[in-house]
């Protein structure tokens, strides 16, 4: 637990609502799934987040940083220590230059996509479905439909665990799939430069149209999940595997395989991270007897084990 002190410092720097303790992660996820954490900070400004560093450091307290809680499962037992939350509140977008979009880390795609075409930029059409945000999305390198993060974005600035600020060019982000450096240098995304192409609107957002038309007709978005559930093994597709092994429908507890996707494990019924866990662990069992294919997650796992 967390001594309540902190708040006395928090508040130097934070408004009140910006500081939760006890907070119940199911309400900050998109699974809707997972326990408390001990403190959840929403920081607003890059300079918040290097204060937010700072005082959990001099207090010794861990933290764990999460976007718009997409591509996340958190445990049922909840995080310990501080959550540190990219949302709304740290949202902001802006045109610089002609052909350089700047977003914060909370900002969600689909806002940014529609932000560049309305400002005849393309070359991110195709993250309008993708339901995440800007810092979840170069963390995890995301992408749909021929096109991904790697390229698009310019440069990032990031925080380091110890309240710095650096910024990273796009050669510095070793960025390939599902993969960049802040998966293991622990640094949190605060702004990103996407570089884009002049081009035609009517063109652009008939562009998004389309994918948003086939996401809505293909993906599982009326029941809460956390996106893709694995990722795409060498030379195949994971939910053509997991239909062709005939397990759409199978369910552990309130988790359950999409019958719309099978690529995409959904909270049908007040699922817990454990009946995630141990359908996962199902799918990867029998697709790999069926297949002789080894189906590995997609989604973060995070938390108390």
């Amino acid at each position: 637990m967390i001594d309540r002190a902190i708040e006395t410092e928090l508040l130097k720097f934070l408004r009140p609502e910006q500081i939760l303790f006890d907070a119940l992660m199911s309400e900050h996820t998109t699974f809707k799934i997972g326990g408390r954490a001990d403190l959840l900070l929403l920081p607003s400004s890059m300079n918040e987040v290097q204060k937010i560093f700072q005082t959990l450091n001099k207090n010794r307290i861990p933290f764990t940083i999460l976007g718009n809680g997409s591509n996340v499962l958190v445990s049922d037992k909840g995080i310990r220590g501080a959550v540190v939350k990219f949302n709304g509140n740290f949202s902001r977008v802006e045109l610089r230059d002609s052909r350089f979009v700047v977003a914060s880390a909370g900002a969600k795609l689909k806002d940014v996509s529609i932000f560049a075409a309305e400002h005849s930029l393309t070359g991110f059409e195709f993250a309008v479905g993708i339901p995440g945000s800007v810092g979840g999305a170069i963390f995890m390198n995301a992408g749909a439909y021929g096109g991904e993060m790697k390229n698009v974005v310019a440069s990032v600035r990031a925080v380091s665990p110890q309240g710095e600020i650096f910024e990273f060019d796009r050669d510095a982000l070793d960025l390939d799939y599902r993969h960049s450096i802040f998966q293991t240098n622990g640094f949190a995304i605060c702004e990103v430069v996407f570089e884009l192409e002049i081009g035609d609107q009517s063109a652009i957002f008939e562009a998004m149209n389309d994918f948003t038309n086939r996401r809505e007709s293909k993906q599982p978005l009326d029941l809460p999940s956390a996106g893709s559930t694995f990722r795409r093994p060498k030379g195949y597709f994971a939910g053509t595997l997991i239909d062709q092994t005939g397990l759409k429908g199978l369910r552990v507890g309130g988790a359950m395989v999409s019958t719309k996707h099978a690529g995409f494990v959904v909270n049908a019924d007040h699922a817990t991270a454990s009946d995630v866990m141990n359908l996962i662990a199902e799918v990867q069992r029998r697709v790999f007897e069926v297949h002789g294919v080894q189906l590995n997650p997609e989604v973060r796992m995070i938390g108390e084990k």
